[in-house]
């Protein structure tokens, strides 16, 4: 499927991605903003990435981060097939498959194989589906370690707000229908 989507920034700055089949990908200009947030000293471009990217659907969020951070190591999971199939196809024309695991697989069951290993989460189930998020921040509040950034993406008006005892939030914004809640574990 043709798309709008790119790589915003680093080594594959400007390539284009597929989309699978019924993708509701985040928008450019959110993910640019996202970033930009991360950017501003969230995250520390010293410390080696380990990146899973829960609900990956294209791949993208991941991919910009093996586009950007050097030495990135990046898992994506989705069940759908058609999305795992773009995801692989999507990291071979970037030839970047050697730097990532794409399991086909629920996000809250690999949490307890990816998550302990994960310094930079992000969470963007189906918004039809926002159980799924409150469900896998549950589980990553009893595994991910201290320290641990999640983002996230929930639809605007049916927000939930994380444990407050368990994370701290850095960030939230509202970009379009989108809230990104950038969080620590505390």
């Amino acid at each position: 499927m043709d798309s709008k989507l790119q790589i915003i920034s680093g080594q594959f700055r400007g390539r284009k991605l597929q989309l699978p089949p019924d993708a509701r990908p985040t928008q450019n200009r959110a993910r640019i903003a996202l970033f930009n947030m991360l950017e501003s000293g969230i995250i520390n471009p010293a410390t080696p990435l380990i990146v899973w990217d829960a609900f990956a659907g294209s791949g993208a969020f991941g991919l910009e981060c093996l586009s950007r951070y050097a030495g990135a190591r990046v898992f994506l999971t989705d069940v759908a097939p058609s999305s795992v199939k773009t995801i692989r196809d999507n990291l071979m024309a970037l030839g970047a498959g050697s730097q990532a695991s794409v399991i086909q697989g629920d996000a809250v069951a690999a949490a307890n194989k990816i998550a302990p290993q994960a310094n930079l989460i992000f969470i963007d189930p189906p918004y039809s589906e926002s159980n799924l998020g409150r469900s896998l921040m549950a589980r990553l509040g009893k595994i991910a370690q201290t320290g641990t950034i999640v983002i996230w993406e929930q639809e605007v008006g049916n927000q939930i707000n994380p444990n407050e005892n368990v994370w701290s939030v850095l960030r939230d914004k509202t970009y379009g229908r989108a809230r990104f809640l950038i969080l620590q574990k505390i």
